[in-house]
């Protein structure tokens, strides 16, 4: 091995550049490819060479909006910023005094590593830091958050903190891998939070990433049965194959006397909600159970007039969820190696990294009808769409 800086082992078998490809944001919709020097990894951390990079939704909101980032103590604009975080890559190297993982391991990661010292990351919701943004005025000692508060992985080399990564097996491919952190956001909403017993419900309304690996999600936990609610047939037809035992379009049937049909009157135990709009949220207040749960997983644009009264009255809990707390990445991951739900399925559109713009086209638009489109920096899927 070599050493490139103090501390910083690497290894001639993984030769680092000095500057690496990267998009950087602008003003608002405006990206633009450059080159930044290769950051190096300090204690505690590794530097990860990205192959893959899904896009989220939240990157979307990121470069139009610039919220929910909050990069050098505001918006992101015009920051030298690199968004992006649902990454996996390679182990290039490790920090100083790191042992726990040894170059050339693939990994995902999270994208939160909190603060480590405030009330919350001490109870594990690193993901609710309260230092988020804030960071004691140090990165290096407070809460950063790939792609939100620190740089993010449209490019090709990114360091992340020991705690955020997650072993990728030989079995699973790059593309699948970017998948874990979309997965452990539902599992997440579920478990840590929503204490999901099996055999109980669970309706999920909106057929997005999050929604349909939330389908699948609680059917590998046992609920049932799982109901998914939706406007697209095609994307509900995902969603049975992911495990969901009944679909509703809500085009053609009413998704609250569906539920309440399955539930013998009752209504669901658990109301995922990822649409993100007032019908959506008010159609959860109406189908979920008294002392049920309804789970909050979209960021709406917009304030919304909620049934007040309906929650207070059937003691409703209500919850809203940021990210992938508690490790829960780590379980999604188990399941997803052992395919207890084929996360694959949601993945619909590969493009090489020079080519991000289109990526972001087609999530935002969703052009063919995309779901989860993965950017690749490398490997025999990037080299093909480098060449078409």
């Amino acid at each position: 091995m070599s050493t490139s800086s103090p501390g910083v082992r690497t290894s001639p078998e993984m030769p680092i550049p000095e500057r690496m490809k990267a998009w950087v944001l602008g003003g608002p919709d405006e990206l633009f490819q450059t080159t930044k020097p290769v950051p190096m990894p300090g204690r505690a951390e590794v530097l990860v060479r990205i192959d893959a990079v899904a896009i989220c939704a939240t990157d979307l909101e990121i470069i139009h909006y610039g919220s929910p980032a909050k990069f050098q103590g505001g918006l992101p604009f015009h920051k030298n910023f690199t968004p992006g975080h649902e990454y996996m890559g390679t182990v290039a190297a490790l920090g100083p005094g790191v042992d726990e993982y040894r170059i050339g391991e693939r990994v995902t990661v999270e994208i939160h590593a909190g603060c480590g010292q405030c009330k919350r990351c001490r109870q594990g919701m690193y993901t609710a830091c309260l230092n988020y943004g804030q960071n004691y005025g140090d990165v290096d000692k407070g809460h950063r958050a790939n792609g939100f508060t620190t740089d993010g992985g449209f490019c090709e080399y990114q360091v992340n903190n020991i705690n955020t990564l997650v072993r990728v097996p030989d079995s699973m491919t790059d593309e699948e891998a970017t998948l874990v952190v979309t997965a452990g956001t539902s599992m997440y909403g579920l478990t840590e939070l929503g204490g999901l017993v099996a055999g109980e419900s669970v309706v999920v309304i909106g057929p997005g990433p999050i929604g349909l690996l939330a389908a699948g999600v609680a059917k590998a936990l046992g609920a049932t049965p799982v109901v998914l609610v939706g406007t697209r047939d095609g994307r509900l037809e995902i969603g049975r194959k992911l495990g969901a035992d009944r679909v509703v379009n809500v085009k053609n049937e009413d998704a609250v006397a569906v539920v309440k049909e399955l539930t013998r009157g009752l209504g669901a135990d658990y109301v995922i909600e990822c649409a993100g709009t007032q019908d959506a949220i008010n159609m959860a207040t109406a189908m979920v159970n008294r002392g049920g749960k309804i789970c909050l997983a979209a960021f709406p644009h917009d304030p919304v007039t909620v049934d007040l009264p309906q929650i207070v009255r059937n003691n409703v809990y209500l919850y809203g969820i940021r990210g992938e707390g508690r490790s829960a990445t780590h379980r999604a991951m188990a399941f997803m190696a052992e395919r207890r739900f084929d996360a694959r399925l949601v993945h619909t559109h590969s493009f090489h990294l020079d080519d991000l713009p289109e990526a972001l086209r087609h999530a935002r638009d969703r052009v063919d009808d995309a779901i989860k489109v993965v950017v690749k920096t490398r490997g025999a899927a990037a080299q093909r769409l480098a060449a078409e």
